[in-house]
C-alpha cells in the first residue's frame, strides 16, 4: 500500500480503461449485441478477475476471440441463449480450475507461444483498420490525412515521453493530449461517440429468459465448450506471458476459477463472456501497472463511464486509441522470434509460422491445437530417431544388445529393426538399462521381439529392466526371461 505503486496502478488502470473502451465496443457489435453488453461484461469480468484472479497485473474484458465464438448463435437464436452460453462456459471454466487443470498449459511448447502472440499482435493491428472506414468505404482525402496524422501523433508522444519523463504513462498523455487538441482545435475526426453511445444504467440481475430443457442445452453446449476453450486457452497464455514480462508467477488454476465466477456473474446481470485480453495487458504492464488495483480501476471506470462520463468519453477521437493500440501490437509481436529463424530446428520455425497464420486466419483454439500437434508429432519424430543398439559377440559365443533410448510407439520399427534373429547365435542377451519403456507399443514390441527369436529356434534373454517396466509387462500378461 506505498503510495508510489498505487499511483502507478491507478494511472495504468485509468489508461487500461479507455484501451478496453473501443475494443469491448467493437467486439460486442462484431457479437451483434447492444455495445452496453460488451461495456458490462468488461466491468465485471476485469473487476473479479482483477480482484480474486491469480495473475495481479493481468485484464480480462470482453474478449474478441470469444465476441467470434458466438456470432452464429447470437443470428440463430437471440442475446437469451448467448447469456445461458456465458453462464455455461463461465462453470466449465470454474470446474477446470477446481480440478486443477490449468497446469496443462505447461504442454503449450514454447514456439506455440510465440505464435499464439505473434498471431494476436497481427490481428490487433489489423483490427485498428476498421477505424479507417466509413462504413464499407475506405476513408480518403482530407479525412484520411487527419486520421493518419492524429495516429501518427498518438504513436509518436507514446514512443518519445519515456525519453523526457516516466512520470506519467505516455499511453495516458497521448489519448488525453490527442483528445484536447482535437476538441480545441475543432478538427473533424471521428470520436468513440461515432462508434455507439455509452450511456446506461446499473447492470440488472436476471436470469436469461429461455426454457431450462435438454434441447436448450443442446443448442448452447457446443458453444460454451468452445467460449470456454478458448476463453482458458487465451487467458493461460496471457498470464505465461504477463509471468515473463514481470519476472513473477501467477497461480494459473486460481485465475480459471476467478475467470469463470466472472463470467456466470456476467451472464446473470447481462454482460458478455470475456477472458484475459492481451493488447490492454500489454498496456497496462507497459503503463506501470503490477497489482490487482490496476485492473480493478480500470473495471469501476468502465461502470463510471457508462455511468456519469459518457459526454466526456464520447469525444476521444479514435485516432487516438488507434495510435495507441498500433504501439501495443508492436510491443506484443516477438520481434525475437525473427532474429533466431537461422537459429533454431527448423520444425519449430514452422511451428512458429504455423500458430501465427492459423490465429490469424481462424481461432486462438485451433491455433494452438494445431501447434501442440506439430510439436507432437515432431517430439515422436526425434525420439525415435535417436533410438539405437550397440552389439557384440560375448566370450561364449553368445551376441549381447545394449540398447538405448526410448521405445514407445513411434520408434517400435526401428527397435526392431536393430536385430536379425536369423543370423544372431542361439543364445541373445538384451540390456535394457538404458532403455526407457512408455507406452504398451514398447510392451508389443517386446513380444514381437521375442516371438521372432522363439521362430528361428533361439532363445532371447531380457535383463536390467527397469521396476517400471517389469510392471508393464506384469500387466500385459508378458515374461520377464
Amino acid at each position: 500500500m506505498k503510495p508510489k505503486p498505487l499511483r502507478a496502478d491507478v494511472l495504468a488502470g485509468l489508461t487500461t480503461s479507455f484501451a478496453l473502451l473501443p475494443e469491448c465496443i467493437a467486439f460486442a457489435l462484431v457479437a451483434h449485441l447492444n455495445p452496453l453488453m460488451g461495456l458490462y461484461g468488461a466491468f465485471i469480468i476485469c473487476t473479479l478477475t482483477a480482484l480474486f484472479g491469480g495473475r495481479p497485473g493481468m485484464v480480462s474484458g470482453a474478449a474478441g476471440s470469444m465476441a467470434v465464438v458466438i456470432v452464429a448463435l447470437v443470428v440463430q437464436h437471440g442475446v437469451q441463449y448467448l447469456l445461458a452460453t456465458v453462464l455455461l462456459g463461465g462453470l466449465i471454466m470454474l470446474a477446470f480450475g477446481l480440478l486443477k487443470l490449468g497446469k496443462l498449459v505447461r504442454m503449450v511448447p514454447h514456439p506455440v507461444m510465440l505464435g499464439f502472440v505473434n498471431g494476436l499482435a497481427i490481428i490487433i493491428a489489423l483490427a485498428q483498420l476498421e477505424h479507417f472506414k466509413n462504413g464499407d468505404a475506405w476513408l480518403s482525402g482530407a479525412p484520411l490525412y487527419l486520421m493518419t496524422g492524429l495516429v501518427a501523433l498518438t504513436m509518436a508522444i507514446v514512443y518519445l515521453l519515456p525519453r523526457l519523463t516516466r512520470a506519467v504513462p505516455p499511453a495516458l498523455v497521448a489519448i488525453l493530449g490527442v483528445g484536447l487538441a482535437v476538441y480545441l482545435l475543432g478538427l473533424p475526426t471521428r470520436t468513440l461517440g461515432d462508434m455507439a453511445h455509452i450511456a446506461g444504467g446499473l447492470p440488472t440481475f436476471a436470469l436469461p429468459d429461455i426454457p431450462w430443457n435438454l434441447h436448450t442445452l443442446h443448442i448452447i453446449a457446443p458453444y460454451a465448450i468452445l467460449m470456454a476453450l478458448v476463453g482458458l486457452l487465451e487467458t493461460l497464455l496471457t498470464l505465461n506471458l504477463t509471468d515473463e514480462i514481470t519476472e513473477s508467477r501467477g497461480y494459473p488454476d486460481r485465475e480459471c476459477v476467478a475467470l469463470g465466477a466472472a463470467n456466470i456473474v456476467s451472464g446473470v446481470f447481462g454482460g458478455m463472456g470475456g477472458c484475459a485480453m492481451i493488447g490492454q495487458t500489454v498496456i497496462n504492464l507497459s503503463s506501470g501497472g503490477r497489482g490487482r488495483l490496476s485492473g480493478v480501476v480500470a473495471g469501476v471506470l468502465i461502470l463510471l463511464f457508462i455511468l456519469f462520463l459518457s459526454p466526456l468519453i464520447e469525444r476521444i477521437p479514435l485516432a487516438a486509441l488507434v495510435g495507441v493500440m498500433f504501439v501495443v501490437s508492436q510491443q506484443t509481436f516477438a520481434w525475437a522470434s525473427l532474429r533466431v529463424v537461422n537459429k533454431v530446428p527448423l520444425n519449430d520455425v514452422l511451428v512458429i509460422i504455423a500458430v501465427t497464420v492459423i490465429t490469424v486466419f481462424t481461432d486462438l483454439a485451433t491455433a494452438v491445437l494445431c501447434g501442440i500437434i506439430i510439436a507432437a508429432l515432431n517430439f515422436a519424430w526425434q525420439q525415435a530417431r535417436e533410438l539405437y543398439a550397440d552389439a557384440h559377440i560375448e566370450a561364449d559365443g553368445s551376441k549381447l544388445y545394449h540398447l538405448h533410448g526410448t521405445l514407445f510407439f513411434a520408434s517400435t520399427a526401428p527397435f526392431l529393426n536393430q536385430f536379425d534373429p536369423a543370423n544372431d547365435p542361439a543364445h541373445v542377451t538384451l540390456d535394457c538399462r538404458h532403455l526407457r519403456f512408455v507406452d504398451y507399443s514398447a510392451i508389443a514390441a517386446l513380444k514381437t521381439l521375442r516371438e521372432r527369436y522363439a521362430k528361428a529356434g533361439k532363445h532371447l534373454h531380457v535383463f536390467h529392466l527397469s521396476e517400471r517396466c517389469k510392471q508393464m509387462l506384469k500387466r500385459a500378461g508378458g515374461e520377464l526371461a
